[in-house]
């Protein structure tokens, strides 16, 4: 079993907010380099977006453990040329920047690989290099709203944009997928490759079952809340203790088997107003109605003994505070403690792949702002007197990871 399958991959990313980094934290995961560029002066904005964890938000130490931070200085003529060395030595470099930001510091995909055919690049843009809203910014309920996410999620009259960030998380999966598919292409003919991805078309991808739904029927999918829209039951029922369950009935057998087993009534499998799944959407007051009587007298654990008997697929409600503690998360020992800056540790899950070639990672930390520029910068070269005039503090200077100026991480010392 090797270690991890991007050991020796260098990946440089001028990255901030939520789709980029993720997708550069997923490679980490699987043994990149991850080398995080941010500005001086607060580093990446997501640092600073809530104070869950110790100094940065909960959604930086998400998506940002197992990187090195650097801090450079782009405006300044030797910061910009700290960077494009570190592009020099990069496997794969990626930027979400602000709309035609990449152009003007000669960081763009089509500057670089003119340099490195065999680099790989990949640009993030809210709507795409071309079109109408061609550089716009875009962040993700916008992109949510744009691509008529909004319109699907909540409740009757209310709409609502996802508890996550959804368009970002699809985005950053896309730029995942993009860059191993390049590094195998490059694998096999020696080219790199310049990747383009927008944050809407990523989700508009995600959005096509509801659009077909919509121009199929010419309506699109009504808001229901925590309930399926086109199927039920499949939804969230109050027990008589205060409890809840989850479940979901996707054909007619399991119908049957619901009202024989759990909800005591054979008499309403075959009654006319919930024959079929379209029955009972059309009837869907009158069949929680029936749900609700019979759950009302249950608790919440006999509710989940009988669905088990009836072999229908049910859940608990659960709340996010108590994911750590979920019987089965714990039962498979998925969690890791991973220490990020000025706090205590804070739980995050291993990757949710498991492979039988490649070791599961490591729990690596949360980085403080900039708390690898020194030794990045003696990586490329860098004196130390020429390393505490890029930082301004001599404090940066430290001895590199490798011998000499480090030209690939192959050569890296553990």
């Amino acid at each position: 079993m090797s270690a991890h399958p991007l050991d020796g991959i260098t990946v440089v990313s001028f990255e901030h907010a939520v789709s980029v980094p993720y997708a550069t934290r997923l490679l980490a995961d699987l043994g990149a380099d991850v080398i995080k560029v941010e500005r001086p002066g607060g580093g990446d904005f997501a640092r600073a977006y809530d104070t869950a964890c110790g100094e940065v938000s909960s959604y930086f130490a998400w998506i940002n453990r197992g990187k090195r931070s650097v801090v450079l200085d782009l405006k300044d003529a030797d910061g910009l040329a700290a960077a494009r060395r570190l592009t020099d030595r990069a496997d794969v470099v990626l930027a979400n920047l602000g709309p035609g930001a990449t152009a003007r510091l000669g960081l763009d995909g089509d500057t670089l690989r003119a340099r490195r055919p065999e680099l790989i690049t990949c640009e993030l843009t809210g709507y795409g290099d071309d079109g109408p809203s061609r550089g716009r910014k875009a962040y993700d309920a916008l992109i949510q709203s744009e691509a008529g996410l909004l319109e699907l999620t909540g409740d009757g009259a209310v709409t609502a944009r996802t508890g996550i960030s959804v368009a970002d998380i699809a985005a950053g999966v896309q730029v995942h997928a993009g860059v191993l598919a390049a590094l195998l292409h490059r694998q096999r003919t020696g080219e790199g490759a310049t990747l383009r991805i927008s944050l809407l078309e990523a989700l508009a991808e995600w959005m096509h079952q509801p659009m077909l739904y919509a121009l199929g029927t010419g309506a699109p999918p009504p808001r229901t809340g925590a309930h399926h829209p086109s199927i039920a039951p499949y939804g969230p029922f109050t027990c008589g203790d205060g409890g809840a369950v989850h479940l979901a009935v996707q054909n007619e057998r399991e119908w049957a088997r619901l009202c024989d087993v759990v909800l005591d009534d054979p008499r309403l499998a075959t009654d006319p107003r919930f024959a079929t799944v379209a029955d009972r959407v059309r009837n869907r007051a009158e069949l929680h109605a029936e749900l609700h009587r019979r759950f009302g007298a249950l608790t919440a654990s006999q509710a989940g003994t009988l669905l088990d008997a009836a072999d229908i697929a049910w859940s608990s409600v659960g709340h996010v505070a108590g994911l750590p503690e979920h019987p089965q998360l714990v039962a498979r020992n998925r969690w890791r403690s991973v220490p990020v800056p000025g706090g205590a540790d804070v739980p995050m899950l291993v990757p949710p792949v498991d492979s039988s070639a490649w070791d599961a990672p490591e729990a690596h930390a949360v980085p403080a702002l900039g708390a690898s520029t020194g030794e990045v910068l003696a990586e490329l070269g860098y004196s130390p007197q020429e390393i505490a005039a890029l930082t301004g503090d001599p404090a940066h200077v430290v001895e590199p990871r490798c011998a000499g100026t480090c030209p690939d991480r192959n050569v890296m010392e553990p």
